[in-house]
């Protein structure tokens, strides 16, 4: 039986961004080299120093020791840190997509590389396509890292497997939040882009992926899944009522973006359900529009707060995390192992920022 107090979160976190410092510093190393432009191992390396929890890498270790882990320590950490380059590519996609401006406080990848091209007539057109490879780079390098982490042949088959089917869910996912046509009060339909985008590779696949690690069987494998979609799920929602009406402690400011892409958020679907044909209208005209201000933003929040979208939002949070927290119960892990994902199953659905 592992102690409870051998789970130490905050060493965890500080293990995998020491591997991942290291691995950088490694390739901006090479960069100089060869004469490689330094700037994309160290502009992944500040976007990686500016924040994130790190929720994935955690779920990541702990899921190995839920499975019993203990030869594989920095194998796992390996996989860990690949995690959250993985998560880096991803962000910093996302961001060129919806165009965002600010990722954790700071002008995102693709608006730094703009501005540092000045004036150029072709500078926000540039800057995109830097972006790009910045972010198709941090995927590279997630596998580099993934497919160097020192495991026996059946355990690393299995892990990559994982890892590849991760991948292809969360393009799946992203394609469907950029393509998805239908009737956009269709709950299902932004549940359904909420768990391929968000779900299975923020909580399901790192639990999964550090089991398999271990050498976990086919229950602990089960385990993952029962209760990493619902926080999963639960995790993106937060996401999406996070960005609209921001935190209750101010940690979190409402934002625009979501409504200004006409993202299709379960939060905005269950507004259009329960609105009034007015209301419906209203909704419609507002959402979506790129110019949308802060008083159009204000009248939209005051509609999904009227039709009760806000308050069933949060219960759908809540009835998740309930249900994470009935499969932990019920579950045989490690009294330390259950202790650290209780903690994180907190972390991922009532965090403020």
């Amino acid at each position: 039986m592992i102690d409870v107090q051998e789970i130490d979160l905050d060493a965890v976190r500080e293990q995998v961004d020491a591997v991942l410092e290291d691995f950088l510093e490694d390739k901006a190393g090479a960069a100089a080299r060869r004469s490689h432009p330094p700037e994309v191992a160290n502009t992944l390396r500040a976007f990686l120093a500016a924040g994130g929890k790190r929720v994935r890498a955690l779920l990541c270790v702990v899921g190995w020791h839920a499975a019993g882990g203990s030869e594989d320590r920095a194998a796992v950490l390996r996989v860990a840190a690949s995690l959250e380059l993985f998560v880096a590519f991803a962000l910093i996609h996302d961001d060129i997509m919806d165009d965002s401006a600010v990722r954790r406080g700071r002008p995102a990848v693709h608006r730094a590389l703009c501005t540092r091209l000045g004036q150029s007539s072709r500078a926000e057109r540039l800057g995109a396509g830097g972006a790009l490879l910045v972010g198709n780079l941090a995927l590279i390098w997630a596998q580099e890292l993934l497919h160097t982490a020192d495991l026996p042949l059946r355990r690393r088959r299995t892990v990559h497997a994982l890892y590849d089917a991760m991948l292809e869910e969360v393009m799946y996912g992203q394609y469907l939040d950029v393509m998805g046509t239908g009737p956009d009060d269709d709950i299902d339909a932004a549940l359904r882009i909420a768990r391929y985008k968000t779900a299975t590779a923020t909580v399901e696949r790192p639990l999964q992926l550090g089991a398999a690690v271990a050498g976990a069987d086919d229950t602990t494998v089960n385990l993952c899944t029962a209760l990493g979609l619902p926080l999963g799920e639960a995790f993106q929602i937060r996401d999406d009522l996070l960005d609209v009406f921001g935190s209750t402690d101010g940690a979190c400011t409402p934002g625009l973006g979501d409504l200004r892409e006409g993202k299709r958020t379960v939060l905005l679907a269950l507004g259009l359900r329960a609105a009034t044909p007015a209301q419906q209208r209203r909704l419609r005209s507002l959402v979506g529009r790129a110019d949308l201000d802060e008083h159009g933003a204000a009248e939209v929040r005051a509609i999904l707060e009227e039709t009760g979208a806000r308050r069933r939002t949060e219960h759908m949070i809540t009835s998740r995390y309930e249900q994470a927290l009935r499969v932990l119960d019920a579950a045989a892990l490690p009294t330390a192992a259950s202790r650290a994902l209780r903690a994180l199953a907190v972390t991922a659905t009532q965090y403020t920022s």
